[in-house]
């Protein structure tokens, strides 16, 4: 009896024994295979992608179309020649249309603006153009009203002073400090800017037997100072028409004459429509700036009525529109009023 037992333990024994040797292998053998495997996906690599064109773009839409390829940036920074080319990409590398394995690295510069150390020529430059660009400018560096401690390096001595000059109104004469002088700190300019010719005359147009529209279209060609009024239509005439002018078409007059248009009004107005008088006192600018009147009728489609190089002032610009339309007028592409069509 106790040898039977014997022989059942040493059997039993001998099964484990097989059991785990069987198990091991299995082991080895699956551990054999994933690295079979990892050998041949690293010996085949990366995917491989084209580089995209990255140079003149925002940083942030260069690090997306990366991102979207698979690629990864290594960013240097640098200054350039204007402060309008700050966080856009100068160079780049590899080049566009590179074909690399996904995961490479690609070098960009990217611009910091411009280091200002002498101050430029704005002589013969239009002071709002020059007005923007140092704004931009200053607020590249740190704006102190926005609760930047940093002061900067260049501001606009605001209001301008302005003589008559043949040259075009708004032309910088003088700057101070002069061009090119030594920047060694925060430094305020001041300019003078044309009037334009004190004396110079035009030939007035003629509105008189013009629609509003074609009448308003020829002002916006021509740039004259205006104003309208109303009246009602009379006998024999047509409505909604320039019927007198001051002064008369086709007279010589000076170029800052303000001319007095008269429109009479029609008898009836389509259901749904007003005819009115656009009104709005603006304030008054030392040369002409543009200005724009437009309509957004309540289908939401908007249409200009008006756009004009205009120097401020009263202006009253008549027009017929359906009910619930909005006027919107502009200055220098910035919204000043609005109102409703009632």
């Amino acid at each position: 009896m106790a040898l039977g037992n014997l022989n059942n333990k040493e059997g039993k024994g001998a099964g484990n024994l097989r059991l785990f040797i069987s198990m091991a292998m299995s082991l080895v053998v699956f551990v054999g295979i994933i690295a079979v495997s990892v050998f041949f996906i690293a010996v085949q690599g990366a995917d491989e992608t084209m580089v995209p064109e990255l140079r003149g773009k925002e940083l942030t839409e260069a690090l997306l179309e990366l991102q979207v390829k698979e690629l990864y940036p290594r960013i240097q920074l640098r200054y350039s020649q204007t402060s309008f080319d700050k966080g856009l990409i100068l160079e780049q590398e590899p080049v566009a249309g590179t074909i690399v394995k996904a995961g490479r690295r690609i070098r960009l510069v990217v611009s910091q603006g411009v280091v200002l150390n002498k101050v430029e020529n704005y002589l013969g430059r239009n002071i709002d153009e020059v007005h923007i660009e140092i704004q931009t400018l200053a607020a590249s560096q740190g704006n102190p009203a926005a609760g930047s401690s940093v002061r900067p390096l260049l501001s606009v001595k605001e209001p301008f002073m302005y003589e008559y000059s043949q040259k075009s109104p708004g032309t910088i004469l003088q700057q101070k400090p002069e061009p090119d002088a030594e920047i060694s700190g925060p430094t305020v300019l001041e300019f003078v800017v044309s009037r334009g010719p004190e004396s110079a005359m035009i030939k007035a147009p003629n509105l008189v037997g013009l629609s509003i529209n074609d009448a308003l279209e020829l002002i916006g060609r021509t740039g004259i100072d205006f104003q309208f009024t109303l009246r009602p239509t009379e006998e024999g005439e047509s409505p909604g028409m320039v019927v007198y002018q001051e002064p008369a078409g086709d007279t010589s007059t000076s170029a800052n004459t303000r001319f007095s248009f008269l429109v009479n009004e029609p008898v009836t107005v389509a259901e749904g429509e007003a005819f009115g008088l656009f009104t709005y006192n603006m304030p008054r600018n030392p040369y002409p700036l543009a200005m724009r009147l437009e309509a957004q009728l309540p289908s939401g489609d908007r249409i200009r009525l008006l756009t004009v190089e205009y120097a401020g002032g009263n202006i009253s610009i008549p027009y017929q529109l359906p009910v619930g339309t909005t006027l919107i007028l502009s200055m220098l592409n910035r919204e000043i009023h609005r109102e409703t069509v009632q």
